[in-house]
């Protein structure tokens, strides 16, 4: 399934179906991904609460500070969160804490239901391929800490003006001998284009 129309990377007991209206509506997608990414955030975050801030987005409680703490990084979030909540995915910013157990280790979102690292990068291919490592990494904790959590993905802005080929091979070979389910997401800014790929499609291409 495409990660933008939504995902089965968490397990979810049975849920309420919650009525979403948008735009006069209801809106099946918009509210099964809000059911998913509630549940994977309390799991994660038992204690926090969370701030519908905008259509699509919300923020834990302890995370707003950032908003006038830090206003640039803030508005950064944001308008990564605003490319994929026009395209109906939901959004749920964890707290800037330590998850227990987790170490060092901190997560920036849950989409659709699934652990997303949210990156920009501006740098030449080695940047886009620090920053999805980096990514990897960290939703890749997440997966072996809980069982629950069945993938996760790396969503990039990439600003800089490199070709849709030349990202696919680049990420492809940042996958190598790296295990587990995903996707690899990214909005070429130049373009104004989104291109999903799945791991396991990005690892055929080392195959081939």
């Amino acid at each position: 399934m495409n990660f933008l129309n939504g995902n089965k990377g968490y397990f979810i007991p049975e849920f309420h179906v919650i009525l979403f209206v948008m735009n006069g509506e209801y809106n099946e997608q918009h509210c099964q991904n809000n059911i998913k990414s509630l549940a994977l955030a309390k799991m994660l975050f038992p204690e926090d609460e969370w701030i519908n801030t905008e259509p699509g987005i919300y923020v834990a409680k302890s995370r707003m500070s950032v908003k006038y703490r830090e206003w640039r990084k803030w508005d950064r979030e944001m308008s990564q969160a605003r490319l994929l909540t026009n395209r109906n995915s939901v959004v749920y910013f964890l707290p800037e804490k330590k998850n227990e157990g987790m170490g060092k280790i901190y997560i920036d979102t849950v989409i659709n239901g699934e652990i997303v690292e949210l990156k920009t990068v501006s740098g030449n291919r080695n940047t886009l391929g620090t920053a999805f490592e980096q990514g990897f990494k960290q939703g890749a904790a997440v997966v072996q800490k809980y069982k629950e959590v069945r993938s996760h993905s790396v969503f990039i802005r990439l600003l800089s003006d490199i070709s849709i080929g030349s990202v696919k091979a680049k990420i492809a070979g940042e996958l190598k001998n790296k295990e587990g389910n995903g996707s690899f997401i990214c909005y070429f800014e130049q373009a104004g284009e989104f291109v999903t790929w799945s791991y396991d499609e990005l690892r055929a291409m080392l195959k081939g």
